[in-house]
């Protein structure tokens, strides 16, 4: 039996869940993959997967086009230079073995990308310097397409930087294999500037006993527009997935998450949190979460919080979890969105702190947890100092 709940309750069991439960017409699971084009057609923004998403404004990247010659530019850092392998051309592993497309703007890129980056950590392997790879894109509306693929063989560890910066009409695919026993974060920043747009699937695939942080933050960009999604390949294996975004005026950013647990004993944690500000500031996040009936023994929770700062800003926020077995540790998930804490500006103010110092003490407090479960310094004072610049020119 599939249990979909998209209310914000936790559930041990499929019984517990039976009466406030909706049956879906179709499972997660079922949602189509594939590398044929032709297999997804141009959205019109009626489809469940795109009816947040302003598609209107999207129609040249999801057109079947080439990249524009030097649209972007790649910078790696010396750490990653060594890692980086032969490019993969479509259909050559690992290529493919992990990431599917699963909608139009996943497989259009897949589709124009002839030669994918290839980044192995090593077995056994600690890499105790960020791995940087820095995108720069030369031009708004300039078109590029990218495709990285990641292997952190068995018992490495190492911490991987994706920095989006400048303009472009960028779709970016992503596909991690987290091998046994290994320890990777990926991090990925969109500092795009404001004309820029950014459609990407990131899927990860996490080994027996393994680690994986998956970090997105998303500040920049007229439309952002991320999917994340795990699996796992064996018992054991651990995912936390993080997201941090603050969204201005005319700003959509939209992420959606999908965690599949497909093997027993393994555990999955997802925490978003974002803020809005400006009229038709809009943000979305969508967070999918299937345990199948052979996932016994496993736990997951997932979080999505925002915060409205003006008037016109629209968030939404849609948690789902499917659940196929009732023999688990533990499910639930939780979703709020609201304005400021009246009471706690009140407390501030009452102790002599100006109302827009109060605020910004508010919105730092607000994002201080998930920030620092980023746990990655640079990336840290990089989110904090891109907060404060977005709380200053709210109060200019």
């Amino acid at each position: 039996m599939s249990l979909l709940t998209p209310d914000a309750k936790t559930h041990t069991d499929p019984g517990a869940a039976a009466s406030g439960a909706v049956i879906p017409d179709q499972s997660r699971a079922e949602r189509t993959t594939s590398f044929d084009v032709a297999d997804f057609p141009v959205p019109s923004g009626r489809e469940e997967e795109w009816r947040f998403t302003p598609v209107d404004r999207l129609s040249g990247l999801l057109a079947d086009e080439a990249t524009d010659g030097d649209a972007v530019s790649y910078d790696v850092s010396a750490s990653l230079e060594p890692l980086v392998q032969s490019a993969l051309a479509p259909g050559q592993a690992p290529r493919g073995t992990v990431l599917t497309p699963a909608d139009r703007a996943a497989v259009v890129g897949s589709a124009n990308v002839a030669e994918a980056l290839h980044i192995r950590l090593a077995a056994e392997q600690e890499y105790a310097e960020p791995l940087r790879l820095d995108i720069r894109g030369n031009g708004a509306g300039r078109r590029s397409n990218a495709h990285y693929v990641v292997e952190a063989e068995h018992h490495s560890k190492g911490l991987l930087i994706l920095d989006h910066t400048g303009s472009s009409d960028h779709v970016g695919n992503l596909e991690v294999i987290v091998g046994d026993g290994a320890n990777l974060t990926v991090v990925s920043l969109q500092r795009w500037d404001d004309d820029a747009n950014h459609l990407g699937q990131h899927d990860a695939q996490v080994g027996r006993d393994a680690t994986y942080r998956h970090i997105v933050v998303s500040l920049g960009g007229g439309i952002v527009r991320v999917n994340s999604n795990v699996r796992y390949d064996g018992p054991g294996g651990d995912a936390t997935l993080l997201g941090v975004y603050f969204a201005d005026s005319g700003q959509h950013l939209e992420h959606r998450s999908f965690v599949d647990h497909n093997a027993p004993r393994c555990t999955s944690l997802v925490t978003y949190k974002g803020a809005l500000q400006g009229d038709t500031a809009h943000t979305v996040w969508v967070g999918d979460v299937l345990i199948r009936a052979e996932a016994e023994g496993i736990e997951t929770y997932e979080l999505n919080r925002n915060l409205v700062l003006t008037d016109g800003a629209r968030a939404d926020s849609v948690p789902n979890l499917e659940i196929e077995t009732g023999e688990i540790a533990g499910a639930g998930h939780a979703s709020s969105t609201g304005r400021f804490d009246d009471e706690q500006l009140f407390y501030l103010m009452a102790r002599g702190i100006p109302e827009v110092e109060a605020r910004r003490l508010v919105v730092r407090g607000f994002f201080a947890d998930v920030v620092h479960k980023i746990g990655v310094p640079e990336i840290v004072e990089t989110v904090m100092q891109a907060i404060e610049v977005e709380l200053a020119q709210a109060g200019e």
